[in-house]
């Protein structure tokens, strides 16, 4: 009985592998019936929700920006720097028996009689001289510096990046591609801001549309704007991350493209791609974001690089 029962027990099945994250599962329940494992399905569905909200982060920014560019109302005369006080003087009536007094806000109204010269010589009081108020900026020297700012912009990787050269300013974009760092240059080109040097960093988000061909023209468009803002424009390259070996190979052939685009363009390039490389411990657990040692890491880069450009 002992050899019949094995002869009928059928042989182990093989384990499934997820071709995404290669994950050996030896239950199909891991996979429900498609391709890839459940948690990369999870992942894939979390990253489309993250986009579609970071989408409507960067619309809501647009639209702050737009209403904040919207001129004041008329009450300050920003070219002078003074404040002009207005006085109106009372409409005629066409009762001559009743006149306003108090402000010019009041309705109240008050019988003209039998007024004495005493009266009346204390009603028509000289009207105090209104000097104009002098209105300054004592945050001018700081808005105005005398040597332009350097700008670092780009996605959110540049959220912890902490830079040891004076006069930087740093504008993190969550979920920034290409197009996205453009439109925001052109808010501050409206702005007439002049830089001294700009470092556009991004890559991790624009090779999400698999579209290489869009993504390089996004590249050189936004490049040329910069250089109408600055005489020193930087890329510093995309770092890579743990999200398949895919996403991981289109990083590889933008930052290798990017490269070797920047040294024919006499544009400056940050490889951190090298620096990041065969170094997981430098990222987040969501395996995009550098953690404080891969932001410190990011940081030095950009600091050798401003430094050497400036020597």
């Amino acid at each position: 009985m002992a050899e019949s029962s094995a002869a009928t027990a059928s042989p182990p099945s093989e384990p499934l592998c997820c071709p995404a994250c290669h994950m050996l599962a030896n239950s199909s329940a891991s996979f429900s019936g498609h391709a890839t494992c459940n948690t990369c399905r999870l992942i894939a569905s979390l990253e489309a929700r993250i986009d579609e909200l970071e989408n409507r982060i960067r619309t809501l920014d647009q639209i702050s920006k737009q209403l904040v560019a919207e001129p004041p109302i008329n009450c300050v005369d920003a070219s002078v720097g003074t404040v002009s006080t207005t006085m109106t003087a009372p409409s005629q009536q066409g009762d001559s028996s009743w006149v306003t007094v108090g402000r010019a806000r009041s309705k109240r109204k008050q019988p003209v009689g039998p007024v004495s010269p005493g009266a009346i010589s204390k009603r028509m009081k000289p009207t105090a001289n209104h000097q104009p108020t002098h209105v300054s900026n004592r945050f001018s020297p700081l808005a105005s510096p005398e040597k332009p700012a350097t700008l670092v912009i780009g996605a959110s990787t540049l959220r912890n990046v902490r830079l040891a050269t004076p006069s930087v300013i740093v504008k993190s974009i969550s979920g920034a591609r290409a197009n996205d760092i453009e439109s925001n240059l052109k808010v501050l080109a409206k702005a007439n801001r002049k830089y001294s040097k700009i470092v556009i960093h991004t890559g991790t988000n624009d090779v999400r549309l698999r579209q290489s061909e869009i993504t390089i023209q996004n590249f050189i468009s936004v490049c040329r704007f910069a250089q109408q803002m600055s005489d020193s424009v930087t890329f510093s390259g995309p770092i890579p991350i743990r999200r398949g070996d895919e996403m991981l190979s289109r990083i590889s052939d933008l930052n290798r493209w990017l490269s070797k685009c920047c040294a024919n363009n006499n544009v400056g390039f940050i490889d951190n791609f090298s620096s990041f490389w065969g170094k997981p411990g430098l990222l987040k657990r969501d395996g995009i974001h550098p953690n404080p040692r891969g932001a410190y890491l990011l940081s030095r880069n950009i600091d050798r690089h401003l430094t050497e450009a400036s020597s």
